[in-house]
């Protein structure tokens, strides 16, 4: 049995698969020691679990679905007392006998399949299997001379344990389905028996009786097939692939097949494991197996009516190998004679079909014609020509009233059905509908990317990374990417899916961490070809330089770094198409030494956040509420800017709180000295990127920095920037920074702009920076009050604000009850983005469904703070928290979750604000004015090392000029955020 059920790889399964899967997980779940037994000639469906005891459990314990007294008729059923005993096994007994297993619910126990022998009963069992006559049913004793002998499991076994029967009637009763005690091997079975009564009887047999079972037992009736496949389960496409969905029935069903150009499947039809290539109708009761391509012209000009089975056979005839054809109709039984009334073939009697072919008997059984003459046994079908080669489709074409001739059939090599099936090759079937199941997978990857939807590809990418399926993979994808110089979205996804993809056939926990660095000399040529917006060079380059990184597991997490890499350069470009909603003017440039000052305030996120992240801001489209404030009392980001005679860049940043600041200085004589704008950790990078973003100066020109700020700018600028909070607050302070240096930037150098533009503007600025992120810390300081933000499903990515209408007295209220509490602890590492982006990439169903409720969530917030309820919005807030934690796992350090359970019984809700992980941790609370109470409950609690606590101003002015000044840089540096 399989230890554990894995819903992570996807696979081509058969009903075996299907068995075990029921079994171990539902049906065998906590038997004790024993021995389970079941053939394999049905397909079980339990919807639950079941729950039962076996606490003493001992004997023998038969597992029951329901069914009909019609179904009954040609199967078994068990007969019950009150006690959940079996009484007796009726098979194929008439309906008066049928009827007396009927159970309160009206249906009767079908004798399913599964049954368990405890340990004692499975030993006295074994030990027969070396006693005489017995030893005859197993290969030890048949080696050793002893006459075979055929024992049924329930039928002899089994009914021996049954209370109704006394040993005369077990030993000596004619039992339809067993040997006869009265015929040719009569007293050898009697003694097998009597052997059976004398070792097992005794021992009980009780019943599990399963009421919303389902028992689909395997039939060679085609019409019952059909049915019960059209009727199993809602879904009409099965792991297949088709061109045009719409031509697909409601009430048909299409398993693992891929369907091109103009097939139609009627209602009540089947196509499994087939690759057709249209026009095809396939009509309703009809059943298409195992076709490949090359039939699909012949399958075109078939006569196919209604209620006809064609299949495809791979059988190993000597030394050849070949694909079979056959054809019946739905209503053909295979087994009952030709001379019989009822005996039909492709739905007609054969006297009928004999008539229209001019085929006769002979042809058909040879002239040793008995009464086993059937279906089953008539040599119908030609597979092999002595002059021209293997005979495909076109035999059956000829059968159903197609193109062909008597001459040609006659002088075919032929097969009936049970020859075919006795040289079935089944390695070789079983290959093709694997080759189908990764053709249908390759495809439906191509029409995920494309059409940008959200199944998760993930488990289908296992599955071809374990069976050695990943080159033909791994071109499709490169193909789709390569193509997608229209989309980047797609084109960034498609390099993501190939990381995937490498970190796949690297295995499960082997090969190091996949965050990481991806700036190896090796991959250079190719990032250097896409950030030139080369896109199909690029990805040519990179699936070269791909061969050299796949011979061990640590080799191909590194490439998967680097496709990520890579995917993230594809990423950049598509978020800068939020540029094209930038807006500056034009105007006077301020006098030479005036300063241009701004200041922010920070952000608060009530609720969305991680909806407004790149892709998934323009793949789901985001919804944010957030709200801008003031840290007790002051706007804690500003910016500064005026120009100087000299031309240089000096590029000043100064952070912490004034009493004890500290600053670093860059300045820039040389374009070269600004090339490090595009890595975050080089100094000054943050203002670097602001001059490249602000079209202050331009890097690539040829014309010197001198040159550049004196011609434009009449000499040189400095830049200085500042803010009060901690690095990681979770407060926005980056985002709000960079918006705050551009407006200052702007200011200086005559150009005019809205906050809207801003917006937009360090989304760009944080692609060239490579920081990446989101738009709600901007959207956060650069707007004041509380705000709705929200960007649609599509590119280029655009930024909408709208300004929550808020009474007075409820912005008081929500004032005088939130609280900031600084928890001293570091952020998250710095792998985080890269961890959700994967996941979101991979379409986690999880992270899926989270992403939707992100934006659900955050619309019900900014309903709550309409309506002015501030416990409605802290259930928003908590909700909000729950669905931080699981897009990033992790990002609720140990000491944070002693302080927010402290706190929760004076909370509405609570939250730590941004990613999570540390820095601030916001709360709604009940009563307002709880400072005091939270700073003595925090200082109670053990272990959670240093904390502040902080009282919030709603700030509704957002970015903010002040007073125009002169002073010199020295001067103002103690004075920025007062």
């Amino acid at each position: 049995m399989p230890v554990q059920r894995s819903d992570a790889v996807e696979g081509a399964i058969c009903c075996l698969d299907l068995l075990l899967d029921c079994l171990s997980t539902k049906i065998c779940a906590g038997s004790p020691p024993g021995v389970w037994v079941c053939g394999t000639d049905m397909i079980l469906n339990i919807p639950t679990r079941q729950l039962f005891s076996w606490d003493g459990f001992s004997g023998v314990q038969v597992v029951a679905l329901p069914g009909d007294a019609c179904f009954a008729v040609n199967h078994g059923v068990y007969l019950t007392d009150a006690e959940n005993r079996v009484c007796n096994i009726i098979y194929k007994g008439s309906k008066e006998k049928i009827s007396l297993a009927t159970l309160p619910d009206g249906r009767v126990p079908l004798v399913s399949g599964p049954v368990f022998f405890s340990r004692a009963v499975a030993e006295k069992l074994l030990q027969t299997h070396v006693t005489s006559p017995l030893d005859g049913c197993t290969y030890l004793g048949m080696d050793s001379g002893a006459p075979p002998l055929e024992i049924s499991l329930f039928l002899d076994i089994l009914v021996c344990l049954c209370s109704d029967l006394t040993e005369h009637e077990f030993i000596n009763g004619e039992r339809a389905g067993c040997t006869s005690p009265s015929g040719p091997q009569g007293a050898v079975v009697r003694s097998g028996r009597a052997v059976l009564w004398r070792t097992l009887r005794g021992a009980s047999i009780s019943i599990l009786y399963i009421p919303e079972g389902r028992y689909d037992y395997l039939t060679q009736s085609g019409r019952e097939h059909v049915v019960r496949l059209t009727e199993s389960g809602s879904e009409t496409t099965i792991r297949s692939h088709i061109q045009d969905v719409q031509s697909v029935s409601e009430g048909s069903r299409v398993i693992n097949s891929v369907l091109e150009g103009d097939v139609r499947v009627s209602a009540g039809a089947v196509v499994q494991h087939c690759h057709l290539q249209g026009p095809v109708q396939v009509h309703s009761g009809c059943l298409l197996s195992g076709l490949d391509l090359t039939s699909s012209s012949c399958i075109q000009h078939l006569p196919l009516s209604s209620d006809i089975i064609v299949q495809g056979h791979r059988v190993m005839l000597g030394e050849l190998k070949l694909t079979v054809y056959t054809s019946f109709g739905a209503h053909d039984n295979l087994e009952v004679n030709a001379d019989d009334v009822t005996a039909s073939f492709l739905n007609q009697k054969w006297s009928e079909f004999y008539s229209r072919t001019g085929i006769q008997p002979l042809d058909l059984w040879g002239p040793a014609r008995t009464e086993s003459c059937c279906l089953l046994d008539a040599r119908l079908f030609p597979v092999f020509m002595p002059r021209s080669g293997p005979v495909g489709l076109e035999g059956v074409c000829w059968l159903l009233g197609g193109a062909g001739g008597l001459d040609s059939w006659k002088e075919a090599w032929r097969l009936s059905l049970r020859d075919i099936l006795i040289l079935t090759d089944q390695q070789t079937e079983l290959r093709w509908r694997e080759e189908l199941f990764f053709s249908v997978g390759r495809r439906r990857a191509v029409d995920t990317l494309q059409g940008h939807t959200d199944l998760s590809l993930l488990p289908f990418f296992r599955a071809a990374a374990l069976s050695g399926q990943q080159e033909a993979l791994l071109q499709a994808l490169d193909s789709v990417a390569a193509n997608s110089s229209g989309d980047l979205g797609v084109a960034a996804r498609c390099l993501a899916c190939i990381a995937d993809v490498l970190g796949c056939l690297a295995g499960e926990g082997k090969g190091g961490l996949r965050s990481g660095p991806a700036a190896n000399p090796s991959w250079a040529p190719a990032f250097k070809l896409l950030e030139d917006g080369n896109l199909n060079a690029g990805v040519q380059e990179l699936a070269n330089q791909r061969k050299h990184w796949i011979s061990r597991p640590d080799l191909l997490v590194r490439a998967a770094r680097h496709y990520e890499g890579a995917g993230q350069i594809l990423l950049r470009k598509a978020v800068m198409s939020a540029r094209q909603f930038v807006f500056i003017g034009q105007g006077e440039m301020p006098p030479m030494g005036e300063w241009q000052e701004v200041e922010c305030p920070a952000r608060l996120d009530l609720s969305g956040g991680w909806s407004d992240t790149p892709p998934i801001a323009f793949e789901h489209g985001g919804l944010v509420v957030n709200v801008a404030i003031k840290v007790d009392g002051r706007r804690p980001i500003g910016a500064r800017v005026c120009r100087v005679p000299k031309p240089h860049l000096l590029l000043v940043s100064t952070s912490g709180e004034p009493s004890c600041s500290f600053s670093t200085e860059t300045l820039c004589e040389d374009l070269t000295d600004l090339e490090d704008y595009c890595q975050p950790h080089a100094p000054g990078a943050l203002l670097k990127a602001v001059c490249v973003c602000s079209d202050l100066v331009c890097v690539s020109s040829p014309v010197s920095l001198k040159e550049q700020l004196l011609q434009r700018w009449g000499g040189g600028l400095e830049i200085h920037s500042c803010s009060s909070l901690p690095h990681g607050s979770g407060l926005g302070t980056s985002s709000i920074l960079a918006g705050a240096a551009l407006a200052a930037v702007y200011r200086c150098t005559g150009r005019s702009f809205d906050a809207n533009s801003l917006i937009h503007d360090v989304l760009y600025l944080e692609q060239i920076l490579t920081t990446g992120g989101g738009w709600q810390d901007q959207v956060g300081g650069l707007f004041g009050g509380v705000k709705l933000a929200r960007s649609a499903a599509q590119l280029p990515l655009r930024v909408e604000v709208e300004q929550l209408s808020l009474t007075q007295d409820f912005l008081s209220v929500l004032q005088q009850h939130l609280l900031l509490v600084y928890t001293g602890k570091t952020r998250l590492a710095r792998n985080l983005l890269q961890d959700v982006v994967r996941s979101w990439y991979a379409r986690l169903p999880s992270i899926v469904q989270n992403a939707e409720q992100l934006v659900t969530n955050a619309e019900e917030c900014a309903e709550a703070c309409r309506a002015g309820s501030l416990l409605r919005l802290g259930e928003c807030m908590d909700t909000y928290w729950q669905q931080k934690k699981l897009m990033a796992p992790g990002c609720e350090p140990a000491a944070v979750r002693s302080m927010m359970n402290a706190l929760q019984p004076l909370s509405l809700g609570q939250s730590l604000a941004g990613a999570g992980g540390g820095g601030f941790l916001f709360l709604l609370t009940r009563e307002p004015q709880q400072k005091e109470t939270v700073t003595e409950i925090l200082t109670n609690i053990q272990g959670i090392g240093s904390f502040s606590v902080h009282s919030v101003d709603l700030d509704m002015d957002g970015i903010s000029v002040i007073q125009k000044s002169s002073e010199h840089p020295e001067q103002h540096k103690s004075d920025c955020l007062k």
